[in-house]
């Protein structure tokens, strides 16, 4: 994040000085090497042959076989080419290819890569950033510098020099099939200072851009692939649109430009393509534009210069109009040959071929040729895939995102506990990821339909969401790049608008942008977002955007019909709620906590310490790390999923009755200072009466540590007692422990009275204790007047959107969405699986404050941060600050006692590395594990939020290696350690 900031400094200063003297042209670095010692040697060495040569760059594959790699090492030590430009394959067979190619070079190859959007856009397994069209709507430049950085890190690293990008082509044709999405836009202003921003971010870090394709691609509707387009505007016109961004990239000082394969009557009448135009390429682009860099031919095989033009010929011909590089020559023999003629016929002069071979020459120089070095492969994929480098990707499509409507200020969505959301996804696929992203943040009712679904298919969502009052619909795209083009059919079209006419919607158009004017419901929903392309980053980042985990700053690039003009897009913020991103993000080192944590858990499953687990990291309200590790059980070939719902064991004390009693405490309803017998007068007559809720809550009441109800059940030769459990229901047995084991129905009262009945200790010292935890959920009915579990519901974690925590899943959830703990030996005689572990919270129907919630990690997250955030989450203020401070704080470290009120804490002495919590957290932190084999910590002074859940209690609770390892404590100081200063 820190080069990234510093990058954003050094492109600002630029824009100060670069335009100081709007009317001055920069010259290109490169050519002040046209006249070096090293240019000079090498020319001494060339042939006149050889010189034209250098002019010639054919096109290579790392895709193909034996066959194409010989006829490219022949014409690199018979013909003795210049240069190579890569198209399809793979970085590390590439390196290899081009390793092999410079070893059997005289003269360095120099080479060359179309990466509009990256080495991606041709090698696999590379990152594949934004079209330029998304880059169009972002509001921050210095991220297109930054990401010309990363792009000339990546060409350097698989052995190129030359980049043929930026396109500064202004897209002001909607029909246009060759340059639309590859435009930065229509705004010919913006055009050119993204292009420039582009530009410097190649050129400062020793990579050569190519602006392209001039004088300008942009108004046509013919693809130059196929055919000649021609453009037919006046002179006037084209120098105030179309050659405008190439003027200022030219006086910012690029290095390249490219001609495109163009009729352009107002500046060559003859008719020929601009590739061949001496007028265009020498009098325009050289006399008066004033540009002295590298001029580029368009691929030279392309049927916009082919046609009526012969291999070889053609390229003659556009040496001889001012070109100094030809990309794609078919016939290099053949080439040499027209152009030995034309300077034998005086056409072109030796010394003009000597100029441009001594041009090419210089940028080998100037891109470290002259000391070339063959490329390593080791670690290729990892430094081509970086954190930082997949974290950027993350941001250019962040700040892309375009809100075009927001009725009502829907966006991003409030009041969750308000909503019953379903998302219909056209043309995804079944569970993508803007689903599953969305249903981080609230629970969510997925449907998918293809673009001609039939009339059942229709019919079928219909009347499954007649129930949801907010609809969620992603237009998905189909193709590998944004087409120009809408294949939804018009039954499903109508289907779409009825929705969005009869119930609040959200559009999310994952497409090109001029294809909206044909889509009828996105003149109708009640907010429309639009993401330019659909990516994994796209469909991840929007669905982010509603919830308010990142904002909106993008602006339209272009204009789509009558319907939304170039700059429109409205803005908000983000830091709603989560914001699921990069460990870079947070300033944390993402290569270090990948592989710290990953090889703990690996350690754990091996020595059967855990089957599985989830872990979450969070900082500063970012999700940076959230990944599920092995199986439900050792005995289950079930992996588990992020979904997963695990018992959160005495966790349970900070997700249920704490939130409810500080609330309470905030409402003047509770007090610290009270007895447990003003609130439950049943203890009056009790040992027990007029301690405190202070001392009770910090485990400083002198409780007993816990008590075995369910001994109370048994006859000593092991069987249950009659009164007291039965194999089958019935209404003085209706409280359901296991199958064929039914708990008569006050038993309830019998725990009451062994908790009241309980010894108090001597002392008045610090004991974990759970007795009282199974006695406030009362305490909270009584205050609140309402049923506990539907109070945790209706303040905390519906509002949250933490809809798995909940206390007997299996009202909810399937049980293969629930992960068992314990083969039970010695109460239930069976495998523990969606019921509570604990056996006084199974005693007590499954609901307790000491135990009994289950909850995925993002769930519980949820409830973490708002704590961390003094109480707020999701702009809802839940707890006073004052009343967190008074609940996370030391209460009475004079006795040695760590505990807050509820809440553990780190210890009060030297820590150690086998204490409770990581050594590097701060006395402010505070959190709490399980006996399940939980837990969960924050630490407000680092703004760290860790949730590790897993079921140590597999096989049986005897298993207890997850202690000794102490996996949970050495995962949480891996946090600490990879935070970046």
């Amino acid at each position: 994040m820190r080069s990234f900031k510093f990058l954003c400094l050094v492109f600002f200063c630029f824009n100060l000085s670069g335009y100081a003297q709007k009317d001055s042209i920069k010259s290109p670095e490169f050519l002040k090497f046209t006249q070096s010692v090293w240019v000079d040697s090498v020319m001494t060495t060339l042939s006149k042959e050889e010189r034209i040569a250098q002019l010639i760059m054919v096109a290579a594959y790392s895709n193909r076989g034996e066959e194409h790699k010989q006829e490219i090492l022949k014409l690199v030590k018979k013909q003795k080419i210049g240069g190579l430009i890569f198209f399809q394959g793979g970085p590390v067979r590439q390196v290899k290819l081009i390793n092999e190619y410079q070893a059997a070079s005289e003269v360095p190859l120099l080479g060359a890569i179309d990466a509009e959007w990256g080495i991606g856009m041709r090698l696999d397994s590379t990152i594949i950033y934004p079209f330029q069209m998304s880059l169009g709507a972002l509001q921050n430049d210095s991220l297109i510098y930054a990401m010309g950085v990363e792009v000339a890190k990546q060409i350097k690293r698989v052995g190129l020099h030359l980049n043929f990008a930026p396109v500064v082509d202004v897209n002001n044709n909607a029909a246009n099939p060759v340059i639309n999405f590859r435009s930065f836009g229509e705004n010919k202003v913006k055009v050119a200072e993204k292009g420039i921003a582009y530009m410097l971010g190649l050129q400062d870090n020793g990579v050569l851009p190519t602006a392209k394709h001039f004088p300008g691609h942009g108004d046509t509707d013919t693809d130059s692939h196929y055919a000649l387009p021609r453009i037919m505007h006046s002179r006037a016109r084209l120098d105030d649109t179309e050659l405008y961004p190439f003027r200022e990239i030219i006086k910012a000082g690029i290095g390249g430009v490219m001609v495109a394969h163009l009729d352009i009557p107002a500046l060559d009448s003859t008719g020929i393509p601009s590739t061949l135009s001496k007028p265009i390429i020498s009098g325009l682009l050289k006399d008066e534009l004033g540009f002295q860099g590298l001029i580029v031919t368009d691929a030279m095989n392309m049927k916009g210069v082919t046609k009526d033009n012969s291999p070889g010929v053609v390229d003659k011909d556009a040496i001889l109009a001012g070109n100094d590089l030809l990309e794609f020559t078919e016939d290099v023999p053949k080439a040499i040959q027209e152009i030995k003629k034309a300077i034998k016929k005086g056409l072109i002069s030796q010394k003009e071929i000597d100029d441009r071979c001594r041009k090419i020459l210089a940028i080998k120089q100037w891109v470290g040729l002259n000391n070339y070095k063959p490329i390593a492969i080791k670690n290729i994929d990892e430094d081509l895939n970086s954190s930082s480098a997949e974290l950027l990707n993350r941001n250019l499509t962040e700040a892309s995102l375009t809100v075009l409507r927001n009725e009502s200020e829907l966006l991003p969505l409030q009041r969750l506990d308000s909503l019953k959301i379903a998302s219909i996804s056209v043309g995804g696929e079944a569970n993508n990821q803007f689903q599953k992203t969305l249903g981080l943040y609230s629970e969510i009712k997925h449907f998918n339909i293809p673009y001609e679904a039939t009339k059942t298919e229709l019919d079928s969502v219909k009347n499954n969401i007649s129930a949801f009052n907010l609809v969620i619909i992603g237009i998905h795209d189909d193709s590998k790049y944004p087409r120009n083009n809408m294949k939804i059919s018009a039954e499903v079209q109508s289907f779409l608008k009825a929705i969005a006419e009869t119930k609040k919607s959200i559009l999310t158009f994952f497409k090109n942008p001029y294809s909206l004017a044909n889509l009828e419901v996105a003149e109708s929903t009640s907010a429309l977002i639009l993401t330019y392309q659909d990516s994994k980053n796209s469909e991840d980042l929007a669905a982010q955007l509603i919830f308010g985990g990142v904002g909106a700053n993008g602006k339209l690039p272009v204009s789509i019909g009558n319907k939304y003009i170039e700059g429109d897009g409205l803005t908000f913020s983000g830091g709603l709620r989560f914001k699921y991103t990069l460990p870079e993000d947070a300033d944390m080192n993402a290569e270090l906590l990948n592989r710290k944590i990953d090889s703990l858990m690996q350690q754990a499953m091996d020595l059967k310490a855990i089957p599985g687990g989830q872990i979450l990291v969070a900082r500063d309200q970012k999700v940076v790390f959230h990944k599920a590790y092995g199986y439900q059980s050792y005995s289950d070939t079930t992996k588990v999923k992020l979904s997963d719902l695990y018992d959160l064991a005495s966790v349970t004390k900070i997700t249920s009755v704490l939130p409810a009693l500080m609330k309470l405490k905030d409402e003047g309803k509770f007090s610290l200072e009270a007895g447990i017998d003003t609130y439950l007068p049943y203890f009056k007559n009790s040992n027990k009466s007029g301690i405190s809720m202070r001392k009770i809550l910090a485990h400083q009441a002198g409780f007993k540590s816990w008590i075995p109800y369910w001994e109370t059940t048994l006859r000593r030769n092991g069987t249950y007692k009659w009164k007291t459990i039965k194999k089958d229901s019935s209404a003085r047995f209706p409280v359901k422990i296991a199958e064929n084991m039914w708990l008569f129905k006050n038993y309830q009262k019998e725990i009451f009275k062994q908790i009241k009945r309980s010894d108090l200790e001597k002392e008045q010292k610090y004991l974990y204790s759970g007795l009282a935890f199974y006695l406030l959920p009362s305490i909270i009915e009584n205050l609140s007047k309402e049923e506990f579990t539907s109070y945790l519901d209706a303040n905390f974690y519906d509002k949250l959107g933490s809809t798995s925590l909940t206390y007997n899943p299996m009202k909810k959830y399937d049980l293969d969405k629930i992960i068992p703990t314990e083969n039970d030996f010695f109460f239930r005689k069976r495998t523990i699986h969606g019921k509570v572990h604990d056996e006084g919270a199974i005693m007590m129907s499954g609901v307790s404050g000491n135990a009994g919630l289950f909850s995925n990690a993002n769930d519980v997250a949820k409830l973490m941060q708002m704590y961390l955030n003094k109480g707020i989450y999701g702009e809802v203020n839940y707890i006073s600050e004052a009343t967190l401070e008074e609940f996370t704080k030391y209460q009475f470290p004079e006795n040695g006692n760590r505990r807050g009120l509820g809440f553990d804490k780190p210890s009060l002495n030297e820590r150690s590395i086998n204490g409770n919590t990581a050594i590097s957290a701060s006395d402010a932190s505070f959190g709490h594990t399980g006996f399940t084999g939980t837990m969960v910590w924050m630490d407000p002074e680092t703004k760290l939020l860790y949730i590790f859940l897993s079921n140590r209690v597999q096989p049986t609770r005897d298993n207890t290696l997850l202690y000794k390892l102490n996996t949970r404590t050495n995962i949480q100081q891996i946090l600490y350690d990879a935070i970046i200063e």
